[in-house]
Formats: structure tokens, sequence, C-alpha cells
């Protein structure tokens, strides 16, 4: 397929981006600071100018696609620019940024006729991860049906983007399918961030105790494509595991004793409910932490 992939020089979009390169796709980059990657081609785009969009997205991705007999057309867009979180830049200039990108990039999209639209969304759109004090789930594990009123301008972003590709959805009737991603975890980080996360289960509080590998967040994208005819669909996006040595016994009983639990988990089994993205698409995360690290738990139970 060729692919326009917004933000791919991002944390999560240097790593998807060539991975998906490595699948047989053609990819380009959209983004501000280019990637550099001998596989993925580069294109400088103010993505939160609607004209820059629909040019980039109308336009050639390299001078070799001068010597097809016509302009190719791009198969599948993957919007993962964005501001990444709050307290970077002004609110304001955070919701406005989020916004405003992701609807340039779903209308030049839609009306240049792209089929597939993959975008990044987020866990924090279930109001727990960047809420002011300590806040609880409904429910555990978190499933794409608990309510998303997040408090924060970067979740607020995220849940209007939400609403925005239902509704090019249904003005089109294209796949378009938003990835509710739990936090972003690249290969060499599990050394250098999780023997305090293992020590400490607290720390990972806010992200509902749950991480998803750079890796697997590239396989989820890969199933996305792969999976025609789902119309509009939200998927969390984590890893199989916690991000922490306790048990899911344990996390319970400390952090979640009020909290409605609505069914029994594995021991190991992430909070941040999968089940539907492995239903659906057929999602396999194949990384853990575990492969790095000596689990301090293992063998204590």
């Amino acid at each position: 397929m060729r692919i326009f992939f917004t933000g791919g020089t991002g944390k999560a979009g240097r790593h998807v981006a060539p991975y998906l390169a490595q699948q047989g796709h053609q990819v380009t980059n959209a983004d501000l600071v280019p990637l550099d990657h001998p596989a993925v081609a580069d294109l400088k785009v103010d993505l939160t100018d609607a004209g820059e969009t629909y040019s980039a997205l109308a336009g050639l991705a390299t001078l070799d696609e001068l010597d097809l007999p016509e302009k190719p057309a791009y198969d599948a867009v993957v919007h993962f620019a964005a501001v990444p979180r709050i307290a970077l830049m002004s609110d304001v200039a955070t919701y406005a940024t989020n916004i405003l990108s992701t609807y340039n990039v779903l209308e030049a999209a839609t009306r240049l006729g792209v089929r597939k639209i993959v975008f990044a969304s987020s866990e924090t759109t279930y109001g727990i991860c960047f809420a002011q004090g300590e806040r609880r789930p409904l429910y555990v594990p978190v499933d794409e049906d608990h309510p998303t009123v997040p408090e924060d301008a970067y979740a607020m972003s995220k849940v209007a983007g939400e609403v925005t590709a239902r509704s090019f959805h249904a003005r089109t009737g294209a796949d378009v399918y938003g990835l509710r991603i739990n936090n972003v975890i690249e290969p060499h980080e599990y050394a250098e961030m999780f023997p305090p996360f293992l020590a400490d289960p607290s720390l990972r509080r806010r992200n509902l105790f749950a991480y998803i590998d750079a890796r697997d967040l590239g396989q989820m994208v890969q199933c996305c494509l792969e999976t025609d005819g789902l119309g509009y669909e939200v998927f969390n996006v984590a890893n199989a595991d916690m991000s922490v040595a306790a048990t899911s016994q344990e996390i319970r009983a400390t952090f979640y004793d009020d909290v409605e639990v609505r069914r029994e988990m594995g021991r190991d089994e992430t909070y941040y409910s999968i089940d539907k993205a492995r239903e659906l698409l057929g999602f396999a995360p194949r990384h853990s932490w575990r492969n790095v690290l000596e689990d301090p738990g293992a063998g204590h139970d």
C-alpha cells in the first residue's frame, strides 16, 4: 500500500513508519522534522494548514514517482502527528493543534478518496492519566465502552478527534479506526525505565499499569491495514501483560479495592483490555519487559 503517515518522526512514529516499510508498504512521512530513514520518504508538512495538508496528500512522495505513467494516489492514511501530551505547550495550543490537524487530515484524505484511515487516539481519553489528583476507573478491566470524560486539554483533543473521525466515516463510509494507544515504550527503555516500576507499581497508576511496545504498535497498525469493512471503530492498544511485577490480584487489592471487577484477571494480565483488538483485528502482541528483565515475582506466587 502507498501510505501517508503523519508524525513519523515522533516517539511512536519513528518505529511504526519503518515497520510498515519493512512489511512492503511505500511510506511517506508527513512531519515538520524529517525521519531520515532510508525506507521512508520525508515530506515537510504543516498539518494545521488545510492547504498544505491537501496538497501533500494529493501530490508526489518522491521524484521517482515521476517515472510512473500517472501520479499515484494514497491507499491509506495513518495519522499519528500531534502534540503528544500536556505540559509541552499551552493548553490552548495543544488542543488547537491536535484537533485542527486531525480535521485537516481526515477531510483531505476522504475528499481524495482514501478508504482506510488509522488515527492515534489515546489512553488518556478515559480521564485517568492526566487527572488532577487520583482518579480511578469506573470498572476493570477498562474496555472501549468505559466513559471518556477527561479534564485535560490533550485528552479532550483526542476525544474530539474521535468524534470528528466518526463523523467523517458517517459522511463517506470509509474505514476509520482509532487507536487508544497506551504508554509507548521503545525497546531500549525497558532497562532504563522499568526497574523502578517493578519496585513500586504506584508509579504506573496513571497508565492503568499498562504499556505498549513500539514494535507491537507497528503490528497493530498493520492489522488495521489488513482488516477491511469494520467502518468506524476504536481499539485499546497495549501489551498483554502489565508494566509492573505485582500480580493483577495485588494491584486490585492495593489500588482498585472499591472498583467494580467485571471478570477474573490472569496473573499478569493487563487492566487495559485488548480483547476487542484481538477479536476483530487478530492483534497478538509479542513483546514484554520480561524478555529483557528478570521478573522479581516469578516463582513466588
